[in-house]
């Protein structure tokens, strides 16, 4: 059992409330909104415990001269990029995660943007409110007596239902199993991609092979220097003129500036991210944001998906958790 005197430091509170900690010895507690990487290294000094969500540890920030009392790190949130584990672990820092935390509020947020995606909602939302400026005429609407050209495919035909549609779900994790249970039961066809590069096992469809078999590509594997631009021009290319992108995984998979004109070109039909390569995005942070963009089939959301009260409950217990066990001896949830 650890009686040390810990000093517990919360460098991103302002996602999920930090709870307070049982643990055998005394200890203190900060908890900070926000920290920006001029302000970390002061922050994190006296730390023998960082909880961070998406605030970058780098090498120099987890270093014996920089953080000379740290022992653990644990990131709330199922992602773990934003440490950098393998120096935590080689000076003999603990890093865990939260796993499975906000598995339900991701894949919910995902067949959200599918449906977003496909049948075209907000494009739909805009010409159905549009006011002309000129007084004398009327919405979009009411002049055409339809909106429908705006949801045809790109050979003119009608949108495609779920019983049309082949899913292919890249990261078959809790997350990715999650999906695919979903997908099924709206009456799609799920296949499994294999990891890129990497022959394919019993189950699992090469990855080359399942962009170009599926209508539907759900990106929900973690970023790792493997898969940074995993999906770039060539996999477009692969993909069908029907194909929607679905990411609710990290930024960085998706090439930005190859998804933004796939969707110029036609390429593919529409996408959908949660994620950006950076974050929080402005407009001169990613193409997708940029004047270019508009009027795309293209469905963002500010990496929101995982927010929901359960998952806010699934973080707080599992960080209380982690610490209060680690501190018992117990460690779970570790990165290794």
């Amino acid at each position: 059992m650890d009686t040390t005197a810990h000093h517990i430091v919360a460098v991103e509170g302002v996602h999920c409330q930090i709870p307070e900690f049982d643990i055998p010895g005394p200890h203190t507690r900060a908890v900070h909104r926000l920290t920006a990487q001029s302000e970390i290294l002061e922050r994190v000094k006296d730390a023998t415990i960082i909880i961070t969500t998406t605030t970058r540890l780098t090498a120099e920030t987890l270093s014996p001269e920089n953080t000379p009392k740290l022992r653990l790190v644990v990131i709330m949130a199922s992602g773990t990029d934003c440490v950098d584990v393998a120096a935590a672990t080689a000076r003999g820092v603990t890093v865990c995660n939260c796993p499975g935390s906000n598995v339900a509020s991701v894949s919910e947020h995902a067949i959200g943007l599918y449906f977003a995606s496909r049948r075209k909602f907000v494009e739909l939302h805009n010409a159905t409110v549009a006011v002309p400026s000129d007084p004398s005429l009327d919405t979009e609407w009411k002049a055409r007596g339809s909106l429908l050209s705006r949801v045809r495919a790109p050979d003119g035909k009608a949108p495609l239902l779920c019983s049309d549609e082949t899913a292919c779900i890249v990261g078959y994790g809790a997350l990715g199993k999650r999906i695919e249970a979903m997908a099924k039961g709206l009456g799609m066809n799920v296949i499994i991609a294999e990891r890129k590069g990497v022959s394919p096992r019993p189950g699992r469809v090469g990855f080359e092979e399942a962009l170009k078999k599926s209508t539907v590509v759900i990106l929900c594997l973690p970023r790792s220097a493997e898969t940074m631009n995993m999906i770039s021009t060539a996999e477009f290319k692969m993909m069908s003129p029907y194909g929607l992108l679905i990411n609710v995984a990290r930024g960085g998979i998706v090439d930005e500036q190859a998804l933004l004109d796939a969707l110029k070109s036609g390429t593919i039909f529409g996408a959908a991210t949660d994620v950006y390569t950076k974050e929080p995005a402005g407009r001169g942070d990613s193409p997708l944001l940029s004047p270019e963009a508009a009027g795309l089939n293209l469905t963002l959301t500010p990496h929101l998906a995982w927010y929901s009260e359960n998952t806010l409950q699934n973080l707080s217990a599992a960080v209380k958790t982690t610490i209060e066990k680690w501190c018992r001896g117990e460690t779970i949830n570790q990165i290794l």
